[in-house]
């Protein structure tokens, strides 16, 4: 083996190791802390979070064996809201999960630094949880369900609906 190459391995090797090393760490399972706005068994809201499970499934994230996720459903409750928000932050999670505006709300105001992936937030920037969408700052980011500017695009649409509604009509 030529010098050059024999440097150029063991450099590799070398640069390989630590990410192989942190890769195999037993034990270490991520937490991750789920607060839901919903009542628990609303249908809809149980199946966002079977689709969330189902997500991790394929990402090879498995409950139980290198994820925990711990659930809070305070059911629009504004008391058991915040005390559900301070009990996921005390149990430390890698990230947490608010579904719903009052339980970013909730969560917000408990930890300015573990990380916070919102879902369905009605206007995130408009109510100050994050300064804009394309560089969101802080702790928190996430999915908004809806963009207020397409709600002039929807009257559009319904028009231009009407008025095909319209012209069939005349016909």
């Amino acid at each position: 083996m030529k010098r050059r190459d024999f440097i150029t391995l063991l450099g590799g090797a070398a640069v390989g190791w630590p990410l192989a090393v942190r890769a195999q760490q037993p034990g270490k399972i991520a937490r991750v802390g789920v607060l839901m706005g919903y009542a628990k068994g609303d249908p809809e809201a149980e199946g966002w979070v079977r689709e969330l499970i189902q997500g991790l499934h394929e990402r090879r994230w498995v409950e139980g064996s290198n994820i925990r996720i711990d659930y809070r459903w305070p059911s629009g409750n504004a008391g058991n809201m915040s005390s559900d928000a301070a009990e996921l932050v005390d149990l430390k999670p890698d990230v947490i999960v608010a579904a719903a505006t009052p339980a970013l709300a909730a969560i917000a105001q408990e930890t300015p630094s573990i990380p916070i992936v919102f879902v369905n937030v009605a206007d995130p920037v408009g109510q100050g949880f994050v300064p804009n969408f394309a560089r969101p700052g802080g702790n928190i980011t996430g999915f908004t369900s809806f963009e207020f500017s397409m709600g002039g695009k929807w009257v559009e649409t319904i028009h231009e609906i009407l008025l095909a509604i319209a012209d069939e009509v005349i016909e």
